[in-house]
């Protein structure tokens, strides 16, 4: 049998990974172009999806250095994984050195002995180590011109093309969006869904929503805290107003992205990666919150909302809150706008497109 023209490596659902549900999008559309083959099988070129969870990527950050291919960069800071990868401290230093030259090997050394800060830390977020994987890749996909940007400089002569993250079904449970509007009593809500972390700005997003003196707005909290650290952090600021549900299944997410008035899908520090929650919440004609950078540059500023970083985060947050909770209408004529911005640029069959011509090329 002769090999396929491609290959498509990446997490597939089951897998509980953003990732995995943008992969399998993106290769049912791909199938409509070309025969693709998945790992196991042979093929004359691979598209490789690369992120941070270890469980997910090692061997597919592996089996791109060893047959290079097309990479696709779902994050664009891949020093957690790297942290993740390394058997002991020499053999990060070792990396750490190879991406940034030796007069750095002391500071990675120090962030090795301290990685247990990693996910909060905004050092561990300025070093992407990217060096090895792009600079042996044939192109380097991203997302948002902070990825490009990252890849760039770990290797000027990469090849790197910027396409837009591919929109998500939006068919949901009427049903069981009028159940949970229902269980909500018709209060406005804004939501947080995914793999709760530090860096989607959980402790501003609460103390923000603490200050606002509004009996009708709820805050649901939709996913799994990922350390005991933030667990602990978060627990002063929880009220009967904060709607707390743990991970949700693929219809789970999708009807309660549908049921909510407004998306919250903050960064920062940023890995460079575009949230595919906020596709989805924009695909779904509700207003989202984003954090102003690279990465949110491309979204006009009437499709979204965006926050701005650091010392003036929470007070802009109350500010945006009590804003929606006093013009609802304000929020729902972003959110069609939005809808309308990801279905022209967003669409799964033109962002196929797009990586189809990547691949012939």
């Amino acid at each position: 049998m002769r090999p396929a023209l491609y290959g498509f490596d990446a997490p597939l659902p089951p897998a509980r990974s953003g990732v995995a549900d943008y992969a399998a999008v993106l290769l049912a559309e791909l199938r409509k172009h070309a025969e693709i083959a998945l790992p196991g099988g042979e093929a004359k070129r691979w598209l490789y999806h690369v992120g941070n969870n270890r469980e997910h990527h090692e061997q597919i950050y592996k089996r791109a250095l060893a047959r290079p291919g097309v990479v696709v960069l779902h994050d664009a800071v891949l020093m957690h994984l790297q942290l993740s990868m390394a058997s002991d401290e020499d053999e990060f230093a070792r990396e750490f050195v190879y991406n940034y030259g030796g007069w750095h090997e002391q500071l990675g050394r120090t962030l090795w002995r301290n990685r247990a800060r990693s996910a909060a830390d905004a050092e561990y977020f300025r070093w992407p180590m990217l060096k090895r994987l792009v600079e042996s890749a044939e192109a380097v996909i991203v997302h948002n011109a902070g990825a490009a940007r990252r890849v760039r400089e770990h290797a000027a002569e990469a090849r790197v093309i910027e396409i837009p993250h591919i929109a998500f079904d939006a068919d949901v449970s009427a049903t069981r969006v009028e159940e949970l509007r229902g269980e909500w009593k018709g209060s406005l809500v804004f939501g947080v869904f995914g793999h709760l972390r530090e860096s989607k700005r959980l402790l501003p997003i609460l103390r923000a929503f603490a200050r606002l003196d509004h009996p009708d707005v709820r805050l649901l909290l939709a996913g799994e805290v990922q350390s005991e650290a933030l667990e602990r952090a978060m627990a002063p600021l929880m009220s009967e107003r904060v709607i707390r549900l743990g991970g949700l299944s693929e219809g789970d997410l999708r009807s309660s992205i549908a049921a909510v008035d407004a998306g919250l899908s903050l960064r920062w520090p940023s890995a460079g990666e575009t949230s595919g929650i906020a596709i989805r919440l924009m695909a779904a004609g509700k207003p989202a919150f984003l954090t102003r950078g690279e990465e949110t540059a491309s979204f006009p500023e009437g499709v979204c909302i965006k926050v701005d970083p650091g010392s003036i985060e929470e007070d802009h947050l109350h500010a945006l809150f009590a804003w929606l909770a006093a013009e609802p209408e304000a929020g729902r004529k972003i959110g069609a706008l939005a809808r309308e911005h990801i279905a022209r640029h967003h669409a799964p069959e033109r962002v196929a497109a797009r990586y189809f011509e990547v691949l012939q090329s």
